[in-house]
């Protein structure tokens, strides 16, 4: 079964389950889910809680022999297994499948994973996992769907905001959701409940954005200029090597003209995406791009970014940063009209 974090205290309050698993990037929401799930097995009755990580050299035949001991002053208990790489290895593959397949109603397992590959999602020990437990995706929350995270967050605590001061706290905060969750308390402790100004936010909110090279990827993919501008120069302020930017950038652009090729040749673009190992998150980006960029402008935004390689390499002038966002624009604003 699988379920988001926010739909989890509906879950929960409906019943426990043996097993559940929380896995994910953002680290707010991850902590939250596991809190959640450990303060509900303790009013259901679990009564001792067994803490085991999963680091190199565990022996994962403390697994079945923890989930099989139970103190003599509690009869039910928490086993809280982490496996911080997210990478139990060949053993520990095959221990978690084993243990699957005997589940007890005395024993809660939770399991914390980090974010996992497309590969790892498709480990026989992972699916055994979704097949016997209750899975929580806790990935990060995307800069379209923040505004209304951070509209939940401010209802929490009896406050809200406009769409613009919502989008301004999204900025400020996109790609550090803990930061945002942070700024969303400071702003419940400084005013007091109801509607809250720009003005307000804006004296109050600090810019703890951390900047990333893939959602400026997904900022000229989408066709979402401003932001790719504004991601760009938070890059640039962070010192962010320019290398790297351009590589990330080379490798969207190079996957889309491959996609574009496929499909004016005739070929099915699923069949492209999954050729191109595509993430599931990102296909419906990707398709949106595909459809409102043509073979001829992928061809152009890689001869500039051929340009951009030779300024990065000091075998031609130019502001490389600038060049950088010239590409960006170009390509995000390719078709838009269409």
């Amino acid at each position: 079964m699988q379920i988001s974090c926010e739909a989890l205290p509906r879950h929960l309050a409906s019943g426990l389950k043996p097993l559940y698993v929380v896995y994910g990037d953002a680290l707010l929401l991850a902590i939250e889910a596991a809190d959640s799930i450990r303060a509900a097995a303790r009013t259901a009755g679990y009564e001792e809680r067994e803490t085991l990580i999963a680091e190199q050299h565990f022996k994962w035949g403390e697994l079945r022999s923890s989930a099989q001991s139970l103190s003599l002053f509690s009869s039910r208990k928490v086993l809280d297994l982490r496996i911080p790489s997210g990478k139990p290895g060949t053993e520990g593959g095959k221990a978690l499948q084993e243990y699957t397949e005997n589940l007890s109603d005395d024993v809660l397992t939770l399991i914390t994973l980090p974010k996992l590959d497309w590969t790892t999602q498709k480990s026989q020990w992972f699916g055994a996992l979704s097949k016997q437990g209750v899975m929580i995706s806790a990935d990060d929350i995307p800069r379209p769907q923040l505004p209304d995270w951070i509209a939940g967050r401010l209802g929490r605590q009896q406050q809200t905001a406009d769409q613009p001061t919502l989008d301004f706290l999204a900025d400020r905060c996109e790609g550090n959701l803990l930061a945002a969750y942070q700024e969303i308390q400071k702003l419940g402790l400084l005013f007091p409940a109801g509607p809250l100004t720009f003005e307000q936010v804006n004296e109050s909110v600090m810019d703890v954005a951390r900047y990333d090279i893939f959602k400026l990827a997904d900022a000229m993919l989408s066709g979402d200029a401003a932001r790719y501008a504004h991601i760009l120069d938070g890059l640039r302020a962070e010192g962010t090597g320019t290398p790297l930017v351009l590589w990330a950038l080379c490798e969207d652009i190079r996957t889309l003209g491959k996609l574009l090729y496929t499909t004016r040749n005739g070929g099915n673009l699923g069949d492209a995406l999954r050729s191109q190992r595509v993430r599931r998150e990102r296909q419906s980006l990707i398709e949106h791009a595909v459809r409102r960029v043509k073979l001829a402008h992928v061809e152009r935004a890689l001869q500039h970014a051929a340009k951009v390689d030779k300024i990065i390499k000091g075998l031609k002038s130019g502001d490389v940063w600038d060049e950088l966002l010239q590409l960006g624009l170009r390509f995000a604003s390719t078709g838009a009209a269409r």
